[in-house]
């Protein structure tokens, strides 16, 4: 049933090739071994059966160690393609590669191609789940992700149900500093795009838990939650991403690819780690949801 189901999944979102067809696998999938090693060492060891929070923050701590490397998705100029890259991971590829092995996981058994990993994480990365080969159709923003997949019905933010408040802010990152992208650069057209995005999300806003009322939430909060942290930087609303993962003691503690420790690490209470840096504003925060119809083996609620 699970097989059948996937491949349906992957039938209705091939009618059109991908443009990683364009690129071969050997530069959009790095490190199939350790990805097949850690399918296999799930499957075996019943985590298909589990919640898919719970899925994800199991793979999450199994990268526990893997050097954090910025700009692994930047593989062409001007071809947009999903990819995977098991080898190094920024906070966003880590989230993302443990959401995605936790889906897979619970879909059939062994074996898993590459192919498949890369359709999930083409449906979680990128605007309405496709790659079109543009630079623009990935969801470059966790606010726009958020929205895109919540509206798919693939993630959920609960940051309302946290009691979070309202927060406007201009946003005029990427469209207002195109050189510091190699695809901007390449192809100026595009940044229209990115300002009209950007227009839009300072229209919208967001909804967010400030840093003081953080520790009353914890408590409300899962394995594999993905934690979204608000920055007050200007002209931007997020600096860092990571999920939220209980130690054995019942203590919620960051689980992120870290910039100053150079790899994956399963760091401090969340509270605690947000009270380290003066930047951080708060959180908001998107609960993943399995994929539509797909056979679901248990649940959290």
């Amino acid at each position: 049933m699970r097989a059948a189901f996937f491949s349906l999944v992957l039938l209705s979102a091939s009618i059109t090739p991908g443009p990683a067809a364009g690129l071969p696998l050997d530069k959009t999938f790095i490190g199939q071994e350790k990805f097949q090693q850690l399918m296999n060492r799930g499957y075996r060891a019943g985590w298909a059966e589990l919640p898919l929070g719970e899925r994800v923050n199991k793979f999450a701590l199994a990268l526990r160690g893997t050097p954090y490397v910025n700009y692994t998705l930047e593989l062409h100029d001007t071809v947009e393609a999903e990819s995977v890259n098991m080898a190094g991971m920024d906070c966003w590829t880590l989230f993302e590669i443990a959401l995605c092995m936790g889906r897979l996981v619970a879909l059939h058994p062994p074996p898993y191609s590459p192919q498949e990993m890369l359709r999930l994480v083409e449906m979680d990365r990128y605007r309405d789940g496709r790659c079109t080969g543009r630079f623009d159709s990935r969801l470059h923003h966790l606010e726009d992700w958020i929205r895109d997949n919540e509206r798919r019905g693939l993630v959920k933010d609960i940051t309302p149900s946290l009691g979070g408040k309202k927060l406007h802010r201009r946003m005029a990152y990427m469209g207002k500093k195109p050189h510091l992208y190699r695809q901007l650069r390449a192809d100026p057209s595009l940044v229209p795009a990115f300002i009209r995005v950007e227009n839009e999300l300072s229209r919208r806003g967001i909804t967010y838990v400030p840093r003081s009322q953080v520790p009353r939430i914890e408590s409300k909060l899962r394995n594999g939650d993905i934690i979204c942290i608000v920055t007050n930087w200007h002209e931007t609303y997020t600096s860092h991403v990571g999920l939220a993962s209980r130690d054995s003691n019942g203590v919620l503690r960051f689980l992120h690819a870290s910039r100053n420790h150079r790899e994956v690490v399963l760091d401090d209470r969340l509270s605690d780690y947000l009270n380290k840096f003066s930047t951080h504003a708060g959180i908001f925060v998107a609960r993943p949801l399995d994929l539509p119809n797909a056979p679901r083996t248990a649940s959290a609620d």
